[in-house]
């Protein structure tokens, strides 16, 4: 019904009792997490105020329902352990007169969790359609309290006249197949896009899975499988935690979005199509999704699947370059020994023993092969975008503000998409679990949530051109099929604004004074201490907000040249193209190096009064 996704809210909820405000009905919702300490204001269940048969946990549909089920579990909490172990279920029209569920004359009871965190769901011998709902829990763990987290599970009946469901229903236009995808429907999903639209589209992919499953990509451009001078290459992944499902879907929706407005002539979409080459992967991790999706959405709990088949966190699975980066500039060794960007792996992380996933490889061999400008992962379980950095600099320290050289790009880039999303910014929508991310705007720097060493978005802004950022899309992780079409709505502008931000910035082709394209050129912004490289065709993109900057081209063997360059607050990067010239040294060392580095033999011109002089000697 819409415990876990928010959309009960909390004045459906009601209790006959609560030990304190942090444990309340509100929080008596499937799947939320608790903060660190027990005390916090925000708990990780509703937890009756005496334990003692007579405690209910009470939902208002505010209409009637047909309900089916309920599912629950036991507290979140690193240091209690408390969890219901059986139950009643009443039902009622009026909130006065209540009726138990029956099974034969006597009373139905539900044997409910063993444990905290695995949800356990009853389903009724039959449908009851009631607006009030009632569990009654009966027995609980013995060294525990009576604590629970629910879901509901029915549908409401149809009723045209009741406002207030009319009132929060989103409904969407778009006609996509919004279901969740097995990993062969995905596969079928994604050809389904390419045969629609077989000139702007192209699916490959970038290795495989510890089981073996393929890491299949689509490629929107009009010209699919090249790279065009000048058109900055984007990416979304989804899925890196297996279980956070509702990104693999949203990815889905949007190539087939994509495709068919495409066709329908939207401007924008064109225009998107036509100007950039767009990658989305939309399962990082299949393995953990297969586990993940045959539990089903509200029996995966919180973390099964999350993992690779190996037992890695894929999306912390990247070299920690903070550390190293962090270390030269202690030591002053920026730039002479070391560069502020395009930090190189260390070389035991490349060693075939280290433990590093192999979704991990093939993601970092994709990064590293595509010169990307601009990327987000989507994620799940909360509704925040955050960026880099993600680990903290101070050692020991799990929360703080830790900002890049690029700390204002990074924060409009963030905002693009939290503004543009339906609930990230609002101020009055309820909070996920414990963080209230409206008050920043919906984001928020990742260090200052909690430090993490070795993220994609730092690895991919430390080892390659790529501004990566985590979009975390949604407070369900897995939320039902029937949610599809909202999560969707709330997204789809987001998406699509997120991806037009790539054309931000200057951008520009490096060549040598004979036309010729210089790869691997560096490319500085004055006042920025972080640079980025040319493509292998000279071209490159510079994310910056709008203002006037001093923008440097340099390579090895070449001038360095600088000019001014102005980034407007309209759509579309800023020209900004360098034509370098060859140092002398630089032409000195080539010269040689025709010549075997020997010294070069150039006859020698004898002076007139001496050949006059020996004409008439003849000699």
């Amino acid at each position: 019904m819409g415990l876990e996704t928010l959309k009960i809210d909390d004045f459906q909820l009601h209790a006959s009792s609560t030990k304190r405000y942090g444990l309340g009905a509100h929080r008596g919702r499937l799947n939320i997490q608790a903060g660190i300490y027990d005390d916090d204001l925000y708990a990780g269940a509703w937890c009756a105020g005496r334990d003692d048969p007579l405690q209910w946990f009470e939902v208002d549909a505010r209409r009637l329902t047909k309900f089916t089920g309920v599912i629950t579990q036991g507290r979140s909490s690193l240091w209690s352990s408390d969890w219901v172990t059986s139950y009643k279920v009443m039902v009622s029209n009026d909130s006065h007169s209540w009726v138990t569920l029956k099974n034969g004359s006597d009373d139905m009871i539900f044997s409910a969790n063993r444990e905290k965190e695995i949800p356990v769901r009853n389903i009724f011998q039959a449908p009851v359609v009631a607006r009030y709902i009632r569990v009654n829990p009966l027995s609980w763990f013995n060294n525990g309290n009576i604590c629970m987290r629910v879901e509901i599970l029915g549908c409401p009946m149809p009723d045209p006249n009741n406002y207030y469901h009319r009132r929060n229903e989103v409904i969407t236009s778009d006609d996509l197949d919004f279901r969740h995808h097995s990993y062969k429907e995905m596969r079928q999903m994604m050809k389904v896009v390419n045969e629609m639209c077989p000139n702007v589209t192209r699916i490959y992919n970038i290795g495989k899975s510890q089981n073996g499953l393929k890491l299949y990509a689509i490629e929107i451009s009009d010209n699919p499988g090249e790279h065009e001078v000048g058109e900055p290459e984007f990416r979304y992944t989804a899925g890196s935690h297996g279980n956070e499902v509702l990104g693999r879907e949203l990815l889905l929706l949007l190539m087939q979005f994509m495709c068919l407005e495409y066709l329908s002539g939207n401007q924008r979409i064109r225009h998107l199509v036509e100007e950039t080459r767009i990658h989305l992967l939309p399962s990082v991790n299949p393995d953990g999704y297969e586990k993940a999706f045959e539990a089903g959405s509200e029996l995966s709990g919180w973390s099964l699947g999350r993992w690779s088949s190996d037992g890695i966190d894929i999306h912390h699975n990247f070299p920690d370059l903070n550390s190293i980066l962090w270390e030269a500039e202690a030591k002053k060794w920026i730039p002479r020994k070391m560069f502020n960007h395009h930090v190189p792996t260390p070389d035991w992380y490349q060693s075939s023993n280290a433990s590093v996933a192999m979704e991990t490889r093939a993601l970092i061999a994709w990064m590293e092969k595509m010169p990307f400008v601009l990327g987000s992962n989507l994620q799940g379980g909360e509704l925040v975008v955050t960026f880099p950095y993600d680990k903290t600099r101070s050692p020991g320290v799990t929360r703080e503000q830790t900002a890049t050289p690029d700390d204002h790009v990074f924060r409009w880039l963030a905002f693009s998409y939290a503004s543009t999303h339906r609930l990230m910014t609002d101020a009055n929508r309820r909070v996920c679990h414990m963080e209230d991310f409206a008050k920043e705007d919906g984001t928020i720097n990742g260090a200052s949530w909690h430090t993490a060493a070795g993220s994609m978005n730092d690895f991919s802004y430390l080892h390659t051109n790529c501004f990566e950022l985590s979009m975390y899309v949604g407070c369900d992780k897995f939320p039902h099929e029937s949610e599809l079409p909202e999560e969707w709505e709330n997204n789809r502008e987001s998406l699509l604004v997120f991806m037009e931000q790539v054309h931000r910035g200057v951008k520009g082709v490096v060549r040598d004074l004979q036309g010729r394209p210089i790869a691997n050129a560096t490319i500085s912004v004055e006042g920025i201490s972080h640079d980025i490289r040319t493509a292998a065709d000279g071209d490159y993109w510079r994310l910056l907000n709008p203002g006037e900057y001093r923008v440097s081209a340099r390579a090895v063997g070449y001038s360095l040249l600088s000019k001014k360059c102005e980034v407007g607050y309209e759509m579309g990067a800023t020209r900004c193209d360098f034509t370098l010239g060859r140092t002398n040294l630089s032409r000195i060392k080539e010269i040689m190096e025709k010549f075997n580095k020997q010294p070069i033999r150039v006859p020698i011109r004898q002076p007139q009064a001496y050949r006059s002089r020996a004409r008439r000697l003849g000699t």
